[in-house]
């Protein structure tokens, strides 16, 4: 059976009143595969009161489950880093990967499904630690972390789980996004979540689908004919207008002209009037 990675992590923090942070990323590319990505970061304050920390992490299960592990390493503040990722080719093994991580991911699904040419992506599950910190505690879970009764010893430790950790849960997935009921979105098509630890749930379930360049192009197509069409409607109105205009002004200037002679006419034959001199 698959153990879980957080308890692996979290187990350590019953040594002392510490702290833990845990983030995990999921990355679909448009193909259905994809890497989960775990990152904990224990605080210099666990560090120093574990000074064993780095020997006492049992992480050979997860090895052996996919899981490529990256550190301990430093980090800031004189804190720890540890890095771990997993590969995923298909849905199901999304699933699966996502379920060994452990609570506060809980009853954790995945599918991508294709329907007339179009591909949906959609993950679910919870984000809950129903019950703190006895959450994490089975026959399984024990056994992976050396065979001690964490629940009790997380009890003794006198920390609430927010006291002693945070988790937060990233996700990506290709194509435009359809369904988010909860989260953030932090970029586009990029959901965020923080786990609530004190027993509340949050729904995961999130959906995009990836659209064949051929459906864009089906509306695309149109939307360009019509445009067209419109330009040359404008240009035809547009000449009409202008051809208008010429027209008038040279009716306009016949108009004038006319009236100028008329009046160069009345202005000759009216009384005491002398004519114009014959031109030699």
């Amino acid at each position: 059976m698959t153990r879980r990675l957080v308890i692996v992590l979290v187990s350590m923090l019953v040594l002392g009143a510490c702290r833990l942070d845990v983030s995990v990323s999921v990355e679909m590319q448009p193909d259905g595969t994809g890497v989960v990505t775990l990152v904990a970061v224990a605080d210099a304050e666990l560090v120093q009161q574990v000074p064993d920390l780095v020997d006492d992490l049992r992480l050979d299960d997860a090895i052996a489950n996919g899981w490529v592990v990256e550190g301990p390493t430093g980090a800031e503040g004189g804190g720890l880093t540890i890095t771990l990722t997993h590969e995923f080719s298909s849905a199901e093994e999304l699933a699966n990967v996502m379920t060994s991580i452990g609570p506060p991911l809980t009853e954790m699904a995945a599918a991508r499904t294709e329907v007339e040419g179009q591909t949906t992506n959609a993950i679910d599950g919870e984000l809950v630690l129903s019950n703190g910190f006895e959450s994490f505690a089975d026959a399984d879970l024990v056994q992976a972390v050396g065979g001690l009764p964490f629940g009790d010893e997380f009890a003794a430790s006198g920390l609430t789980p927010s006291e002693a950790m945070s988790f937060r849960l990233r996700v990506e997935l290709p194509g435009e996004l359809i369904s988010a009921e909860t989260g953030t979105e932090t970029d586009e098509g990029v959901i965020e979540w923080q786990a609530p630890l004190d027993g509340t749930s949050i729904d995961l379930y999130t959906a995009t689908v990836q659209r064949p360049a051929s459906a864009a192009s089906n509306w695309a197509g149109p939307l360009s004919t019509a445009a067209l069409v419109a330009l040359i409607a404008w240009l035809i109105v547009a000449a009409g207008l202008i051809t208008l205009v010429v027209v008038a002004r040279r009716a306009k200037r016949r108009r004038r002209s006319h009236a100028l002679r008329h009046l160069r006419q009345r202005s000759g034959d009216a009384p005491g009037s002398t004519p114009d001199p014959p031109v030699s």
